[in-house]
């Protein structure tokens, strides 16, 4: 454990957004898989409106730091893809 004050202050802030990120990536994995399970039962407008709730929580997860941005770009990108796929 941390012997100084400061380094006992920095495992604190480092515990609560370990605990912070955690909730942010599993709203975003949870949104992700909504997503995936609406395209895969092929209703477009369902798949289509979760679509752009999952858009919005993985953006503002990237906007935070929780994610690489770029990494945000591709799970959007495949995301789109797959429901533009479903509802042609």
């Amino acid at each position: 454990m941390a012997n100084h004050k400061s380094a006992v202050k920095r495992a604190v802030q480092n515990e609560r957004r370990r605990m912070r990120n955690k909730a942010v990536k599993t709203v975003v994995k949870n949104q992700v898989k909504g997503v995936r399970l609406a395209a895969a039962e092929g209703s477009p407008e369902d798949a289509a409106a979760r679509l752009v709730t999952a858009t919005s929580k993985i953006d503002k997860a990237a906007k935070k730091g929780v994610i690489h941005k770029r990494t945000a770009a591709r799970k959007i990108s495949r995301l789109t893809k797959m429901v533009n796929g479903a509802s042609a």
